[in-house]
């Protein structure tokens, strides 16, 4: 039994695998996205798996943590084989998408932020997509590899919403709302908003597309 904690309190999660099948599924409808079912089924195994702070964490020797995007980029483009390049663009995507999702705000006032990590992961799951063709990897993955690449913003999006619904709460930051919104263009970022009854003029900033 896996536990969450909601509004103070703590939840019992029977199977967490479950839990975040159905709460990706949930977010989906509520934010009438459109997100490939095997996709969506990788995300949540995804999530399933850096559950597990040792699978998510790597173990230096000498440090223990999240190596940076931009190095683990190094090793991808310093690999000896195809198969260790595509690794190190898989673990780039899969970092990504999971701290975009889950921990955006954390990135606020640091040295990159969350468009930083977008335009990592899609660019990451992309080439994995274009690099794994034709393989016997590809056949069965480069399908969901594309659509990550090319929804990369939406499945963020998603993601948020998980997380804000595990925290039980309906309160926003609204500044940072803002700022992701100018930062990424969100969709879920500006429906916020205007709930809040802030209205984005897009045609008076310049934001980055994903």
């Amino acid at each position: 039994m896996t536990e969450r904690a909601t509004s103070g309190r703590v939840v019992p999660v029977h199977n967490l695998r479950d839990y975040f099948r159905e709460s990706i599924g949930t977010a989906i409808d509520n934010q009438g996205v459109n997100v490939d079912d095997h996709a969506a089924h990788y995300v949540v195994n995804l999530l399933t798996l850096f559950s597990r702070s040792e699978e998510l964490y790597e173990d230096q020797g000498d440090s223990y943590g999240l190596k940076p995007l931009a190095l683990m980029l190094v090793d991808a483009t310093d690999a000896a084989t195809a198969e260790e390049r595509n690794f190190s663009l898989q673990r780039i995507g899969d970092v990504a998408l999971f701290i975009a999702g889950f921990f955006a705000d954390s990135l606020a006032h640091k040295l990159v932020d969350i468009d930083y990590y977008i335009n990592m992961g899609g660019s990451a799951y992309g080439s994995l997509s274009d690099e794994s063709r034709g393989t016997v990897r590809g056949r069965a993955l480069g399908g969901v590899f594309q659509e990550l690449a090319q929804k990369f913003q939406i499945v963020v999006d998603v993601l948020n919403e998980v997380r804000d619904s595990a925290r039980g709460s309906t309160d926003i930051n609204v500044l940072r709302t803002y700022e992701i919104w100018l930062r990424t263009g969100s969709n879920r970022a500006e429906s916020l908003l205007r709930q809040q009854g802030v209205i984005p003029i897009s045609n008076s900033i310049s934001r980055k597309h994903h």
